[in-house]
């Protein structure tokens, strides 16, 4: 255990020790708890929108809120007990981030705390709530349709790496949404012609070998569909599509960001502010079962120039006339 932490570990066991007195003159500021199965870095990425959203209905961190998170830095497992944890530490709210996972978790907790999730995934087809326009129960939130524009970055992908090679497709079979990527791809490319090879990946090790078969299919380009795993191994991806020369497309910004080809993404910033907003509506009162699940639908096309340089690529003047940012 490292000293900051068996510091802080002693701060606490002296926190509760206080005598219940002068900690009664003292409302006690409600904690939202974070839950995610994303890293905690990423997360810190996500947070200042969300906390702009706050801020619009009054809520400021360490004045009259706190944030306490819990994220199993990918270990989906993890999230039962994590959720548990912050019942225990009786919560205002839990929000649930990156995936339906989470928000999975944080049902299976508690049918009193309220939930707030956001998510790319169908969170009716998760089970998380009923129906979007009435989600019953203590559980709303953001839905931000990631997994249902496969079809749109295919096409993109297409015009930009035009010729006769494949592109090779890679999903996650444990992603909540992996049949409806799969069945959206497979009509894109038939509608353009296009011949796919669909490799499969849900641990890192499997992205190292999904990568080694593309090379042996000779695949041409490739497009990595809307995934929690594949989003918290964003550097590895990238990386993998560099060394082999392969022009891909992926599904947030941020792959754009460190060196990714090109990315046509949802605006996750927008979605989580309104994730924000929501969280404190209901910490005013607003009762979650009667709050429809937002549809995010901003979408942004980014071009990394500089990769598109060194894949030996230029882009179709249609292409980049369309996009929200240019990375040079």
């Amino acid at each position: 255990m490292s000293m900051k932490r068996r510091k802080f570990i002693t701060l606490l066991g002296a926190a509760a020790a206080w005598p219940l007195a002068a900690r009664a003159q003292q409302p006690a500021m409600p904690v939202i708890g974070i839950l995610s199965s994303l890293s905690l870095s990423y997360i810190a990425s996500r947070m200042p929108p969300f906390r702009l959203g706050l801020k619009e209905t009054g809520y400021i961190e360490g004045q009259n809120i706190a944030i306490e998170y819990r994220s199993t830095e990918g270990k989906v497992d993890r999230l039962p007990s994590s959720a548990a944890d912050l019942v225990d530490r009786k919560v205002a709210l839990i929000f649930a981030a990156g995936g339906t996972d989470p928000a999975k978790a944080a049902k299976a907790a508690t049918a009193t705390i309220p939930i707030v999730f956001i998510s790319a995934a169908d969170p009716v087809k998760a089970g998380i709530v009923t129906s979007l326009n009435q989600p019953g129960g203590n559980v709303t939130g953001v839905s931000i349709l990631g997994s249902a524009v496969e079809a749109k970055r295919l096409g993109l992908l297409h015009e930009i790496v035009s010729g006769a090679a494949s592109i090779g497709v890679l999903v996650n079979p444990t992603y909540p949404d992996a049949d409806l990527e799969l069945r959206e791809v497979q009509e894109a490319a038939s509608a353009i012609n296009r011949q796919i090879n669909i490799v499969r990946a849900s641990t890192e090790a499997e992205i190292d070998m999904a990568f080694a078969t593309l090379a042996q299919q000779g695949a041409g380009a490739l497009l990595v569909a809307a995934d929690v795993l594949f989003a918290s191994r964003r550097d590895q991806l990238v990386a993998l599509a560099a060394r082999a020369m392969l022009p891909a497309i992926y599904f947030q910004r941020e792959f754009a960001e460190v060196g990714g080809f090109v990315s046509y993404a949802p605006d996750y910033a927008d979605g989580y502010r309104q994730a924000g907003i929501y969280v404190g509506k209901v910490l005013k009162g607003a009762k979650p079962g009667d709050l429809p699940v937002m549809q995010s639908t901003k979408f942004e096309l980014v071009i990394n120039l500089k990769t598109a340089k060194a894949l030996g690529l230029a882009i179709p003047s249609a292409v980049l006339s369309i996009a929200d940012d240019v990375i040079e």
